[in-house]
């Protein structure tokens, strides 16, 4: 799903960190200078058949890169990157498909590779997600899936199987074989040693699903509020349009509907954790009721009160969408606290879309004959094998000594988070019905939205997909903040590397919550479920040090 937009420009020089900050050795100084050229000839040659080389850059310390605009999904160019080469290369994967990915191959390199994620449908390559790696001292590559457009448009998927499959699996699992091999190449004198994933949404997806297939593709995967069970999310939110559209319907939740559910939310929810600060903590441990709602004779005021028909629309979002059939799960509800996402203005194009371009082949389709059959549809067609449901082959990755931290902002309205807890569940039973925080862990985290943002003054940046992007177009890690406590991607080296088991991690807000430059207002650990942060009920409750994780 789309990834939180706030773009607040600030800068992080690179140069001005100390090595204290790299727990796995400060990528400058000795691994300078050992790589290969950074011309055309020098990729060329060693691209497989069916691959074509379209640039190739040096890009000089402090610059920018990027494609702009024309990078439909991701126009906004890293700026103050370190000096590197930056290629960009086209592969053909069918007679009727190709996929296009960008390498980032540092100047200073740490023999650390990393590849990043897309949002729902877009296409287009991920250049700002992908300069945070070279900021770490890693080689960074993301693939545009096979097409570009922006994250709601999914036409180009219409009677496009091939394209679906680029989209589904194969362009990730390509471009990362391939960028192996062109960093071996590249850096010739110097083995790549560990490599890492980093995505949310539909990236958690792509994560997930080349951990499934291929278990050694990466050693560590930082994996944000995967929206894995795409046979049933996209559905599901086509059901949540039933509920609720159209907009003339006296059951309709407007924005304005919407925010006065989530004042009542905080109100009834927010205490549940014995800390009142306007974030909903344990949303899970909340009963609430919307009958303090209702409007006076069912009279509707869309500023004070909802009608009876408005609460069984909200009651209905909020509750698991079941089967009518066996009464079985289709799909986890929306979380309360997640209110301020829902989608109020139009049908969700996440849903329609999906069934229009991908299951039906049918632009026409008429969302409003929409039930339970078309899920089963999906489970049996499952266009480009996107969903990421097969939870015993994380097993193969288990016994590589691979990690995963997976984590879900409690406040998403997109990706419900229930979803995650599901997918670590169904994992944990299939691997023998034994513990699996051996080598996966998840983190809940209060107040944050879907991939990052919060509404409340929640701490939300932990450096997790597309957070350091949230803040600037020059940013990586956490600012003033880049150590393994604080910084998502940093711990999961430690764990890989070092074995150091990841037992909570510092999530941070500013004042302005987009702007680092604003001085922090919030720091709290995010915990390892089951537990959760538990104030000492002593210090201030807004520093991490007055918090601990326990059960």
């Amino acid at each position: 799903m789309v990834p939180t937009a706030v773009l607040v420009a600030t800068a992080v020089i690179f140069l001005a960190f100390s090595a204290v900050a790299f727990p796995f050795g400060f990528p400058h100084g000795a691994h300078a200078g050992h790589h290969g050229r950074c011309d055309r000839q020098s990729f060329t040659r060693i691209l497989p058949a069916g691959a074509s080389l379209e640039e190739v850059a040096v890009v000089r310390d402090g610059e920018s890169y990027g494609e702009g605009a024309a990078d439909i999904p991701y126009p906004t160019d890293p700026t103050n990157l370190p000096a590197l080469c930056a290629v960009t290369v086209r592969v053909r994967s069918s007679p009727t498909s190709s996929y296009r990915f960008g390498l980032f191959l540092p100047n200073e390199w740490n023999s650390r590779f990393l590849v990043v994620g897309n949002g729902v449908f877009a296409g287009g390559i991920n250049w700002l997600d992908m300069a945070v790696g070279p900021r770490y001292g890693m080689a960074s590559l993301s693939t545009d899936t096979g097409h570009n457009s922006s994250f709601y448009d999914s036409t180009w998927a219409l009677n496009q199987p091939e394209k679906r499959t680029d989209w589904g699996w194969r362009a990730i699992h390509g471009s990362t074989i391939l960028g192996k091999k062109l960093i071996r190449a590249y850096y010739s004198k110097r083995p790549l040693t560990y490599s890492y994933y980093s995505g949310c949404s539909t990236g958690g997806r792509q994560g997930l699903e080349e951990l499934q297939r291929f278990p050694d593709s990466f050693d560590g995967a930082l994996i944000g509020a995967p929206a894995w069970w795409t046979s049933h999310l996209n559905p599901y939110h086509i059901q949540i349009s039933l509920y609720d559209f159209p907009v003339d319907d006296p059951k309709h939740l407007s924005g304005t509907n919407a925010s006065l559910l989530a004042e009542e939310v905080i109100r009834q929810c927010d205490g549940v954790d014995s800390v009142i600060d306007g974030i909903v903590s344990s949303p899970e441990l909340c009963s609430l009721n919307l009958s303090s709602l209702l409007c006076p004779d069912n009279t509707p005021d869309t500023s004070r009160c909802l009608t009876a028909p408005q609460i069984s629309t909200a009651i209905n979002v909020y509750s698991d969408y079941l089967s009518a059939k066996d009464s079985s799960l289709l799909h986890p509800g929306m979380a309360v606290s997640s209110e301020a996402q829902w989608v109020t203005s139009e049908p969700s194009p996440f849903g329609i879309g999906y069934a229009r371009n991908f299951l039906f082949d049918d632009p026409t389709w008429d969302w409003h004959t929409f039930n339970e059959s078309v899920i089963t549809y999906a489970d049996k067609t499952d266009p480009g094998n996107a969903t990421a449901d097969d939870y015993a082959a994380l097993s193969e990755v288990r016994k590589r000594g691979g990690k995963v931290i997976m984590y879900h902002g409690l406040a998403d309205g997109l990706v419900p988070p229930r979803s995650t807890q599901l997918y670590y569940d169904r994992t944990a039973a299939a691997l023998f019905g034994g513990g699996v925080a051996d080598f996966f862990r998840v983190f809940f985290v209060p107040g944050m939205m879907h991939c990052g943002g919060t509404t409340v003054n929640a701490p939300w940046n932990f450096a997790g997909a597309s957070h350091a992007g949230g803040l600037g177009s020059g940013v990586w890690s956490v600012p003033g903040f880049e150590d393994a406590e604080h910084d998502a991607m940093m711990a999961l080296m430690n764990w890989v590397e070092r074995g150091e088991a990841v037992d909570g991690i510092i999530a941070t807000t500013w004042r302005d919550p987009t702007d680092s430059t604003s001085g922090v207002r919030r720091q709290r650990p995010i915990c390892p479920w089951p537990q959760n942060a538990v104030w000492d009920r002593l210090g201030d409750v807004d520093a991490a040090e007055s918090w601990t994780c326990s059960r």
